[in-house]
């Protein structure tokens, strides 16, 4: 790479970090919504500046490991922090995962509050593990924007669209329910949502017009999807998030039976089946530095 390239790369990745920054937070409630998800609403004089762009607003999470009073992060290390925290032993450096916003609200005092959704499976993750015993005072940080309209937001319709498709399992329902608060009353929404319990079914809002279809037990999305009646797909957009390989025959489907062009579909793979929250974030940890980011 040339001097001048790599002086254009500086740049922009000065002007993308111009976007995010890392805000302190402390944990003032959480609740069950299901025996699959708990909500944490993160609070404290930290989170100032957080600006969500909602729909499927993304954001770091660093949690401590069992015995620190908050994460480990080399914050002062500016635009080098990854490589800095990188270089920490695991077992000190703070765990970091990727989670949706599901709600930011400014309370009378101008505080902000926020609520997290988390999809729990027992103990076999350190996120999972920590979302379960959550309690006030449990310190956190997040890398979060600190603008409302940013490259972590994927929900981006085009001009004109009245018609979305939304597919999406229980780690995904944040997201999805943040979209359909989201969503202006003259679209029509046909969302696809596959919980684990008939219990963590919940109740949705928004002002356009839902056709909502909840699976539980062994219904799938795929199959769901595949025997849906869509409108035409020339003016449907659709979202699509979950487990990976799922997301990847959802989106085959809809561009190769349903003739739906790629570039109206935005997906996500939150997870994959067969893969831990270590090895996915191992996985994410490889890609990031051979990408040279």
């Amino acid at each position: 790479m040339s001097t001048a390239d790599e002086a254009a790369a500086t740049a922009a990745a000065a002007a993308v970090a111009e976007q995010f920054g890392f805000f302190a937070a402390e944990v003032v409630g959480s609740r069950r919504l299901g025996p699959t998800l708990v909500r944490v609403t993160l609070g404290g004089a930290g989170l100032t500046g957080f600006a969500s762009g909602g729909r499927d607003q993304s954001f770091s999470l660093f949690l401590p490991h069992p015995g620190q009073d908050a994460p480990v992060i080399p914050v002062e290390a500016g635009l080098g922090w990854f490589a800095e925290w990188r270089a920490l032993d695991e077992s000190v450096r703070a765990v970091m995962r990727s989670y949706t916003v599901r709600a930011q609200r400014q309370l009378p005092d101008g505080r902000t509050e926020l609520d997290v959704d988390f999809a729990l499976h027992g103990d076999t993750g350190p996120a999972s593990r920590w979302a379960a015993r959550a309690e006030p005072g449990d310190r956190v940080v997040l890398l979060g924007p600190a603008v409302a309209d940013n490259r972590s937001v994927g929900f981006r319709p085009p001009a004109g669209t009245r018609t979305v498709l939304l597919a999406a399992d229980e780690t995904a329902l944040p997201a999805a329910a943040a979209i359909l608060e989201w969503l202006p009353a003259d679209v029509t929404v046909h969302a696809f949502l596959r919980v684990p319990h008939p219990e963590d079914v919940q109740e949705l809002t928004s002002r356009a017009t839902v056709e909502a279809h909840w699976l539980t037990g062994p219904d799938d999305l795929l199959t769901a999807v595949r025997d849906a009646r869509l409108p035409d797909p020339a003016h449907l957009y659709a979202w699509l998030a979950g487990e990976a390989g799922t997301v990847r025959s959802l989106r085959r489907h809809l561009i190769g039976d349903r003739g739906i062009d790629r570039r109206r579909i935005e997906f996500s793979g939150y997870w994959r089946r067969g893969a831990s929250e270590e090895d996915l974030r191992a996985e994410a940890l490889a890609a990031h530095e051979a990408s040279g980011e």
